[in-house]
C-alpha cells in the first residue's frame, strides 16, 4: 500500500487545495493559540491510538510524536492528527454502561416519615405508632408503583409501629381486665 506524496504532518498545501491544509473539523480554539502541555499530551494520546489501531507505521508515529512535543500552537497539533478518527485534540471517551455509576432511585418521603415515627415510638410511649403504620403502608404501595427507594425504611416504620400498637393493645386489655375483675 503506497502513501500519497503529501501528508498533513509534512506541512505545505495539499495539491488541489488553494487555501492550504484541509480541515474537516472545526477547531475548538484559534489555531494560533499557544498549546499547553495537556494539549500536547492529548495529541500524543490520539497518535498512540492511531498507532495501536494500525493507522500509523512506527517511523511515522515517532515523527509525529516528536513534532507534537515540539509544537508551539494548537494549530500545529491539529495538523498532526487531522487524518486520524479521533480528531485534532481527541474527543471525550465513551464509557461503557457497565462502568458508569448506577443512579440510585429517589427515596420515598413517606418511608422516611414512617421510619422516624417508628423510632420515636419509644420516647413518645407509642403515640407515633399509628402514624408509623399508616405512613409505612402508604410508602410501600407507592414504592411498588413508582420504583422509588426506601422500602427498608418503610418496613422499619411498619414493624416498630405495629409493635407499639400491639404493646398498647396488650396494656389496654390488661387494664380493662383488672378494672372488670377487681371492681
Amino acid at each position: 500500500m503506497s502513501n500519497p506524496s503529501w501528508q498533513p504532518w509534512q506541512g505545505g498545501p495539499q495539491p488541489g487545495q488553494p487555501h492550504g491544509l484541509p480541515q474537516p473539523w472545526q477547531p475548538v480554539s484559534a489555531p494560533s493559540m499557544l498549546a499547553s502541555h495537556a494539549d500536547r499530551e492529548r495529541t500524543v494520546d490520539v497518535l498512540r491510538a492511531g498507532y495501536g489501531e494500525g493507522r500509523l507505521e512506527k517511523g511515522e508515529f515517532d515523527k509525529r510524536v516528536g513534532r507534537a512535543y515540539a509544537a508551539r500552537t494548537v494549530g500545529e497539533l491539529a495538523v498532526l492528527v487531522a487524518d486520524l478518527p479521533q480528531g485534532p485534540l481527541g474527543q471525550p471517551a465513551v464509557v461503557p454502561r457497565t462502568f458508569l455509576p448506577v443512579a440510585r432511585p429517589r427515596t420515598n418521603g413517606k418511608a422516611v416519615g414512617a421510619a422516624v415515627c417508628g423510632v420515636l415510638c419509644l420516647p413518645t410511649f407509642g403515640f407515633t405508632g399509628i402514624p408509623a403504620v399508616v405512613l409505612g403502608q402508604a410508602a410501600r404501595s407507592e414504592i411498588q408503583r413508582t420504583g422509588e427507594g426506601g422500602d427498608g425504611l418503610a418496613l422499619i416504620g411498619l414493624v416498630l409501629g405495629w409493635m407499639s400498637v400491639a404493646a398498647w393493645t396488650v396494656m389496654l386489655t390488661l387494664m380493662l381486665a383488672f378494672a372488670v375483675g377487681g371492681g
